[in-house]
C-alpha cells in the first residue's frame, strides 16, 4: 500500500495536508493577520510592546500579547526583558523570523500589486 508520505516524501509531521501534523499547527499559528502584521512591523528593528502596538493599528493589548507569545514559542521572535522599574521588554525577529518576513514582504507586495484588481472584483461580486 502506498501512503501519502511515500508519494510526496514528506514525514507525517511536515505534511500540511494532515490535520494532526506539526507543520499545519505552525502554519495555523503564523498565518493569521496579527502575526503577519507583527512580523512586518518588526522588520529589522527591535521594538518595545507599546511601539509595536502603535505600529499595528487596531490590535488589542490581549491579541498583541497572545501573538507575541505564540511567535516567541515558535522561535520567530526574541523577547528581552531588562531589569528596570517598570520592566522594559523588547522584541526582535530571530533568524527564522527574518526568513518568514521575506514571505510576508512578498504577500505585502502581492497585495499592493493586485489591490485595484481585487477591489474591482469585489465591486462586481457585490453588485
Amino acid at each position: 500500500m502506498v501512503t501519502k508520505q511515500q508519494l510526496n516524501g514528506l514525514p507525517e509531521d511536515a505534511d500540511l495536508r494532515r490535520a494532526d501534523s506539526l507543520a499545519r499547527e505552525i502554519f495555523s499559528d503564523v498565518a493569521n493577520k496579527w502575526a503577519l502584521l507583527i512580523i512586518e512591523a518588526l522588520g529589522e528593528r527591535t521594538l518595545r510592546f507599546s511601539e509595536l502596538r502603535n505600529e499595528v493599528e487596531g490590535v488589542s493589548h490581549k491579541m498583541l500579547t497572545q501573538n507575541l507569545r505564540m511567535l516567541e514559542r515558535n522561535g520567530l521572535v526574541d523577547r528581552k526583558v531588562y531589569p528596570t522599574v517598570p520592566p522594559r521588554v523588547e522584541y526582535t525577529l530571530t533568524e527564522p523570523g527574518q526568513g518568514l518576513r521575506a514571505t510576508v514582504d512578498a504577500i505585502c507586495g502581492w497585495t499592493h500589486q493586485y489591490l485595484g484588481h481585487i477591489e474591482d472584483a469585489r465591486g462586481r461580486f457585490d453588485a
